[in-house]
């Protein structure tokens, strides 16, 4: 029990640290890049466990909280909202306010970009040891074999069995296992004949296709898996290549995930906060380090989506204020800017809370304090 507990808080501080500090990353060699001084690199909050500046005089921290981190770029505080003080400070030409909105976009965009640039880096390493999985070109003409069957499903009630290749439905002919995939989808809650071969025989199996919700319409569902081909070894480059349409894949999966959410075709109590994801760090740990890597690299994913959402506080709601300068040709109000971090940072803050309050009901918290009082 102690050595899980010390895996998972171990993995989760991994995991987070090495996304923050590539997220952080991104931002800070931007702002070098397009001349901003940055004084501080923080990977952490709270109180300083480490800290040290280098030769161009920029910070650097390590702190006791080790969730999340920030880069300060010098002068990012406009004139009409820093001190006298710190205007005496500020050094020409190295102001983060003072360089154009493009050079200023490119720092902000930097940081969740190398968070998908850093997802493709752990695709590809995870494709050169072991191979690239099957994509959906492979499993187009994918013989409809039963590699799995889901145990309670329908499936598993009508007596399907692994290696059995279903040849027909309703007499319809099954020509490859997308075929299944589409034939079963579109008739949910249907009482229907399968025809198997099964050890040289061909057997009929009835069975009932249970039915979920995707998208506020009723599907089928069989409940088999396929008979999958092992991953397909490739060069280097071809790891390269494998890594980066899986990033996209995944993006266009988080989007259409995200999409679902706010139309409310997805249920908010599988938002998942902190809590969940040091939980799942360690899971993934303990199966592995391609598994680990895996997990890394959709978390860093979805880490840069989430940063690029047209939220105030957030990467994308700064895009959004300087899209709008570049097309006025002036800056956004400062009153309108303020009330939109004020609204952003509340916004944060009940997500938060409601991620971490679904993460305590999931790990049994409020049904363990309910049985201490009753």
């Amino acid at each position: 029990m102690l050595g899980d507990f010390l895996r998972t808080v171990l993995s989760a501080a991994l995991v987070l640290g090495v996304l923050v500090f590539i997220h952080e990353l991104g931002h800070y060699l931007a702002a070098r890049w397009r001349g901003v001084h940055v004084e501080v690199f923080s990977i952490g909050f709270g109180k300083p466990l480490l800290r040290w500046r280098d030769r161009v005089g920029t910070e650097w921290r390590i702190c006791i909280l080790p969730i999340g981190g920030y880069v300060k770029p010098h002068g990012f505080e406009g004139p009409e909202e820093a001190s006298p003080e710190i205007r005496a400070n500020w050094l020409p030409g190295r102001t983060f306010h003072d360089k154009p909105v493009l050079s200023r976009a490119i720092v902000i965009v930097a940081g969740p970009v190398f968070n998908f640039l850093l997802a493709i880096v752990l695709f590809a390493v995870v494709f050169a040891f072991n191979g690239r999985p099957p994509d959906a070109s492979d499993l187009a003409g994918l013989r409809p074999s039963v590699g799995g069957v889901v145990a309670g499903s329908s499936a598993d009630k009508a007596g399907l069995k692994p290696g059995d290749l279903i040849e027909q439905v309703d007499g319809v002919s099954i020509p490859n296992f997308a075929n299944l995939q589409r034939l079963v989808a579109a008739s949910p809650g249907r009482q229907v004949q399968l025809t198997v071969r099964r050890a040289g025989h061909d057997i009929t199996l009835p069975a009932t296709l249970g039915s979920v919700t995707d998208g506020g319409r009723a599907e089928g569902q069989l409940g088999v898996q396929a008979d999958l081909p092992p991953p397909q070894h490739v060069s280097p480059g071809g790891a390269v290549v494998a890594a980066v349409r899986t990033t996209g894949v995944v993006i266009v999966g988080w989007v259409a995930g995200f999409w679902q959410l706010i139309t409310g075709h997805v249920s908010p109590s599988h938002l998942g906060g902190t809590l969940r994801i040091a939980q799942m760090s360690g899971q993934f740990a303990a199966a592995g380090v391609t598994s680990l890597l895996t997990f890394m690299a959709i978390l860093s994913i979805n880490l840069g989506m989430v940063n690029l959402l047209p939220v105030p506080v957030l990467d994308g709601g700064r895009l959004v204020f300087y899209a709008i300068e570049a097309l006025r040709g002036r800056p956004v109000s400062r009153g309108v800017q303020e009330y939109g971090f004020r609204a952003g940072f509340m916004l944060i803050a009940g997500i938060f809370l409601f991620a971490t309050f679904n993460d305590l009901t999931q790990f049994g918290l409020f049904d363990w304090l309910r049985h201490v009082i009753g």
